[in-house]
């Protein structure tokens, strides 16, 4: 019981390691790139911060965030389950934005 207690902890932390997510948002802005016209593939971009390696700075065009959340969907049943979570929020807080600007 404690075996699979002290696994399941060490899975979601491994999820959310910085390098996993990483990872997951290389390949998921490479999947937007393959998707997108070849006039918006270098509108998407993603930059992880050198000090405050949980920082992640995403650098869109608005044209492009559907390709990046279509890109999101593919992948996200790939992901770690912590690493899936933090991806959900992801699209969540660029569909608030989104949804902003067309106010």
């Amino acid at each position: 019981m404690l075996g699979k207690i002290s696994a399941d902890v060490k899975g979601l932390k491994q999820g959310l390691d910085p390098e996993n997510i990483a990872y997951w948002y290389t390949k998921v802005v490479s999947d937007a790139k393959e998707m997108a016209p070849p006039w918006l593939v270098d509108k998407i971009n993603v930059k992880q911060d050198p000090i405050l390696y949980m920082k992640f700075n995403l650098d869109i065009s608005k044209r492009a965030v559907r390709y990046f959340m279509i890109a999101v969907d593919n992948s996200i049943d790939q992901m770690p389950y912590s690493t899936r979570l933090y991806f959900l929020k992801v699209q969540e807080i660029m569909t608030d934005e989104m949804n902003k600007a067309l106010v």
